[in-house]
């Protein structure tokens, strides 16, 4: 009688694990870099001759690292979001131009706007995979100390922008 019951026990246990599951956002996978300090680059700026671009260049300030490519889906129905939020000036976005080519990216931003501050290129993606995005869209929200406090994994919506990358931004703003 106890042997029939462990394999019932089991699945029971297993259709526990599955409705858990089931109840999260798949968007909001736990990152181990949150309220670390953010990997350090440098890299080329995208459509410059040499300039190069640091996290260093940023520190005292809280920003927005947002990774994008041109080949990127999500990325075109989150960047309107991205083009209203720069025009706020509510804070400096940054753009990594995630593995792709450099006038494609350049025929990108020119076509739908430009929203930021400077958009680097990782042709490689060495500087994706050191912030450990899975694939684009991905931002990280990065305080003045160069701590990553905050990322999100595929496009912003509104309610993001509006219920948890903004408070954020106020209160690292403090």
């Amino acid at each position: 009688m106890k042997k029939t019951l462990i394999p019932l026990i089991i699945f029971g246990v297993l259709v526990i694990f599955l409705a858990i599951g089931l109840t999260r956002d798949p968007r909001e996978i736990p990152s181990p870099l949150i309220n670390k300090p953010a990997p350090a680059f440098t890299a080329p700026v995208l459509g410059s001759d040499g300039l190069q671009f640091s996290n260093k260049d940023m520190l005292g300030k809280v920003w927005l690292l947002n990774a994008w490519a041109s080949w990127c889906v999500a990325c075109r129905q989150e960047h309107p979001l991205l083009v209203q939020l720069s025009k706020a000036k509510i804070l400096p976005i940054v753009g990594l131009d995630y593995k792709d080519k450099d006038e494609l990216g350049l025929q990108w931003l020119n076509r739908y706007g430009n929203p930021y501050d400077v958009s680097m290129v990782d042709r490689d993606g060495r500087i994706g995979m050191d912030f450990g995005v899975y694939g684009v869209p991905e931002s990280f929200l990065i305080d003045k100390t160069g701590l990553i406090r905050f990322k999100q994994i595929g496009p912003f919506t509104e309610a993001d922008i509006t219920n948890k990358l903004l408070p954020l931004v106020k209160e690292l703003q403090k």
